[in-house]
């Protein structure tokens, strides 16, 4: 059965008092404000933080900005945060490089168990603004304490001839994927991405819900190869994705593919 829908939170099956951790490319950073926007008319209680570093201006785009020096007590300020804005942005500081620096892990974890926010939502991975992406040794960065992983593409370069502009990590990608520079980038070969240990999946707890979002649907040039690229992820033959959800972050459509189980 194939759901469709506008509401993010619907389409991907989420629960309540998630811990969501955001890898991969192509529209994470997007798909936390789109989540803030739903969130936020119906929750009370949601933190959106990163493991990595981000934009000060993606800070900004949330509704509050809550920078917690190092130097100070993290859940005594979290705490602060949920009670007076209920719904905010976490980081530790703004660096000369123009980035906020999120949190560790330990402290995701730490912020989850101990203060049970509605939902936490992480960005747990960086892509330098690419459709797609592949894992570095220390990537990606995953709080053990993460319910659901949603690994993000672009679909815009999908059928095309394999280039650095679309990829981060080029080499990481070449050696999960098989692919050289110029050859086609079909969807049998962007599956490994997902479905490959050293994949984008990389270092999820074994408990967490593994989403699949392919984004920009409407850049995409080639739907068939990307329904194919669907279809090899939900029947699961190698690897194991939970959900796949295609659509687009900039239309507001979105259609969810359960798995064949």
């Amino acid at each position: 059965m194939i759901q469709q829908g506008e509401r993010l939170t619907e389409v991907l099956n989420l629960g309540a008092g998630e811990h969501i951790a955001l890898v991969g490319g192509g529209g994470k950073t997007t798909l936390s404000l789109k989540l803030a926007q739903e969130m936020r008319a119906v929750e009370k209680r949601v933190i959106f933080t990163t493991t990595t570093k981000v934009w000060v201006k993606e800070g900004y785009g949330f509704p509050h900005l809550t920078l917690c020096s190092p130097r100070a007590d993290l859940l005594t300020e979290v705490c602060r945060s949920l009670k007076t804005v209920g719904h905010f942005f976490l980081a530790r500081e703004i660096l000369d490089s123009g980035k906020l620096r999120g949190i560790s892990p330990t402290e995701a974890d730490l912020i989850y168990k101990r203060l049970k926010p509605d939902h936490l939502v992480v960005e747990a991975d960086g892509a330098a603004g690419r459709p797609l992406k592949a894992p570095a040794g220390h990537e990606p960065v995953i709080p053990s304490s993460a319910t659901v992983v949603i690994a993000v593409m672009g679909l815009e370069p999908l059928a095309r001839p394999l280039d650095q502009k679309s990829v981060f990590r080029f080499t990481e990608f070449e050696r999960i994927t098989g692919l050289r520079e110029g050859q086609r980038l079909s969807s049998t070969a962007l599956a490994k991405l997902f479905q490959a240990p050293e994949g984008l999946y990389k270092g999820a707890p074994e408990s967490a819900t593994r989403i699949v979002f392919m984004n920009k649907s409407d850049l995409c040039n080639h739907p068939a190869e990307a329904e194919h690229l669907a279809s090899i992820l939900v029947k699961g033959s190698t690897g194991r994705v939970d959900r796949v959800v295609m659509g687009s972050l900039h239309t507001g459509i979105y259609t969810a593919i359960p798995p064949f189980h």
